[in-house]
């Protein structure tokens, strides 16, 4: 089972003169990497390289930022992989100092920045969510509601019209029992929309 962050954790290692500022998060996508990347860019300006790997099913990437090819993405992203990670983003700030490391030696400065920032942090199993969306007359909704909590489901939108419309997410391998149990409780009078899995 893959696993996530529960929250961002940090590192900071200086190997020969040059200063390595590593980070890894959760993350979903690309689009929010990049913008992580660029906030870094902001905030450290006199940066050498900023390099960075986002695990993230068919969004991953590895960037080496001018370090030679193959030295700090993809081991970046191999560490990623090795620990059995999804949904994780790690960055490593370089700032140099003056002295070449050569291949291998970036290849473990970058390793060893990313595995530092891992060892503290608490990893959560990745569950995959499911969208649901559905119509029940207005004397159900406390029902579904209660079944909601019950659950542990987020309501993520609610219309009130001729009749309610719910928008929910909850955990994937929950989603069967879940409309089984909302359907049986309903006696046929809840409206499934189409679902999608997140």
């Amino acid at each position: 089972m893959p696993y996530t962050l529960a929250a961002p954790a940090h590192s900071e290692l200086i190997i020969k003169k040059s200063r390595f500022i590593g980070c890894v998060q959760p993350m979903a996508d690309r689009a929010s990497a990049q913008a992580v990347v660029d906030a870094l860019w902001q905030q450290h300006p006199g940066a050498a390289h900023i390099c960075w790997a986002l695990l993230a099913g068919g969004q991953s990437a590895a960037v080496d930022d001018g370090e030679p090819g193959g030295t700090a993405g993809r081991p970046m992203l191999d560490v990623l992989r090795h620990q059995d990670l999804e949904g994780v983003l790690a960055t490593v700030v370089r700032y140099f100092g003056g002295v070449k490391l050569g291949a291998g030696g970036l290849v473990r400065a970058y390793t060893d920045t990313v595995a530092q920032a891992l060892l503290p942090v608490q990893k959560v199993p990745l569950q995959r969510m499911k969208t649901l969306a559905c119509e029940v007359p207005y004397a159900l909704e406390g029902l579904l509601r209660r079944e909601l909590a019950a659950a542990g489901a987020e309501l993520l939108q609610v219309e009130h019209g001729s009749q309610v419309s719910m928008e929910l997410r909850l955990v994937e391998a929950q989603a069967a029992a879940f409309v089984q149990r909302v359907n049986d409780a309903g006696q046929g009078r809840v409206g499934w929309l189409t679902a999608q899995a997140d």
